[in-house]
């Protein structure tokens, strides 16, 4: 680590243009991410073409801003009309909604600014000073470890269930059930398809989330539209209160940590960092029966790790060249545009650049807290319309957002049918983040254990063959058994409460 050159690399970055071109990529990386259905890789990609002849610290600049814009972005609409508008951002709306609907709007969207500045600012750090070391841990991932990290995701299930582990583990099975539509991760054999060739390729995700989450919300709002009470949304202040930081400062850092861990591993993103760590803030919460109801920590928890997985990720990306996710995927390209090959060499020969990416990041979210700050006082303000205008309002977004990512009527429909399924759920009282959550590690779990019998000739025995798998297997093991510990002092506690009632 070159200390002068780090250092003078900022200077690189306080220069007009670079400034202003961070400034536009986060301002519009957060109306990407705040609007259902535009990601921050539909963000960058766009915008890529624009960065051609454009010097690279300035270039790189305005994507890495909106990459850090987007994912603070997606928990705006998640917190305040429960419509995550990045997937990151939906394990957000589990606890942001929920405070929203109380009439704390303010106090759960300067949380996730918080949250996600500092988880955002510990990833950078993280992948600053570790960047080669992480690179060669992640390196050893392969099917067998990418299976392990796909079960222990799944076991988080347990964790974000609230009331029944029953329908958690029912809405978790449906969630795998649904991933197996499209074609055979091995075979190439379609499978429920029902002769449409836009499930060749699985359930569109995007349209998925947003009937679940946003349609589904809709409807349900509208049923009950007579009984709905007007919130308070006067904002007192712009940054969260210091017993909120002292509540959440110990699941910040952890998050933080767990987010740039799980972003270093390529192909592992911040939906599902996010809800890892939204799963160990509610094990390891003395009051784990508030999470779902608008605990703050729960905020906290997946804002900072979806935050800090941004710098995960960039570690594979410029120590070795290969993408940690979707934006790096893009960004890669972006390099390359600019004469640059990321990898190894690229610490040799073009030493500058990785610092100047260090301090961009740096500087990315000071810029996305300056922002957030300034917008609070008109986020919130989304509430406070007419619920007969804003219901229609959300509706017609989640339609745009539905067939905006493929431009296919199919997808509206398809949302449509899961706003219909999550709304009869939510009658049911059958949590939707486990469908959600097997949807995302569903095709990575089975696609990796077919790839692992296969190399092994069908002997299961590969399965433990790698000491990173059994150390995941292990804490898997240990987050279900302390989930079930905890959900039945839970129900015990509950069972003692409604007995003192009576």
């Amino acid at each position: 680590m070159d200390f002068a050159l780090f250092i003078n690399s900022f200077s690189n970055i306080f220069q007009f243009n670079v400034m202003l071109a961070i400034f536009i990529g986060v301002a519009g990386g957060i109306a990407i991410g705040a609007l259902p259905g535009l990601t921050g890789t539909m963000g960058v990609a766009l915008l890529v073409p624009f960065t051609f002849g454009r010097p690279s610290a300035e270039g790189l600049g305005m994507l890495i801003g909106i990459f850090s814009g987007s994912m603070y972005g997606g928990s705006i609409s998640a917190i305040l009309i429960n419509t995550p508008g990045t997937p990151s951002a939906a394990a957000t709306s589990l606890d942001g909604y929920p405070l929203s609907k109380k009439g704390q709007a303010g106090r759960a969207l300067s949380m996730s600014l918080f949250a996600s500045f500092f988880g955002g600012i510990i990833g950078v750090i993280i992948m600053t000073f570790m960047s080669p070391i992480i690179a060669k841990a992640a390196l050893e991932f392969g099917y067998v470890e990418y299976f392990a990290l796909a079960l222990f995701g799944l076991s988080i299930i347990i964790s974000i269930t609230n009331e029944s582990m029953i329908k958690g583990l029912i809405s978790g099975i449906f969630g795998l059930l649904i991933a197996t539509i499209g074609m055979d991760p091995t075979s190439g054999y379609p499978r429920y398809t029902f002769g449409r060739m836009e499930l060749l390729s699985g359930p569109s995700f995007i349209p998925v989330l947003i009937g679940l989450f946003a349609v589904a919300e809709v409807f349900n709002s509208i049923e009950n539209l007579s009984t709905q009470q007007k919130l308070d949304t006067k904002i007192d202040r712009y940054l969260p209160s210091l017993t909120d930081i002292k509540r959440s400062t110990k699941n910040i850092i952890k998050s933080s940590i767990i987010g740039t861990a799980i972003g270093s591993i390529p192909g592992a993103g911040g939906d599902i960092a996010a809800f890892v760590a939204y799963g160990e803030a509610k094990r390891s919460s003395k009051h784990p029966e508030l999470f779902g109801t608008g605990e703050i920590e729960a905020i906290a928890a997946p804002e900072a790790a979806n935050n800090a997985c941004m710098g995960g990720a960039m570690i594979p990306l410029l120590s070795l060249g290969v993408p940690g996710d979707a934006i790096t995927a893009v960004l890669l390209g972006a390099f390359i545009m600019q004469g640059l090959q990321p990898g190894p060499l690229l610490y040799q020969e073009h030493i500058d650049v990785v610092y100047n990416v260090f301090s961009s990041m740096f500087i990315a979210n000071i810029v996305m807290l300056i922002l957030g700050i300034i917008g609070i006082r008109f986020f919130v303000k989304v509430i406070t319309i007419k619920k007969e205008i804003l219901f229609p309002i959300i509706f017609c977004l989640c339609i745009v957002g539905s067939f905006s990512m493929r431009q296919n009527i199919f997808d509206i429909w398809l949302s449509l049918i899961f706003g219909v399924i999550g709304y009869l759920m939510i009658r049911a009282k059958f949590p939707l983040s486990p469908i959600l959550l097997a949807l995302i590690l569903g095709p990575m779990a089975e696609s990796n254990l077919r790839r692992s019998l296969t190399v092994s000739q069908g002997d299961p025995s590969i399965l433990l063959s790698r000491p990173i798998a059994i150390g995941l297997y292990i804490i898997a093991l240990l987050s279900i058994i302390s989930s079930v510990i905890k959900q039945k002092k839970i129900r015990k506690r509950l069972e003692s409460q409604s007995q003192e009632k009576l």
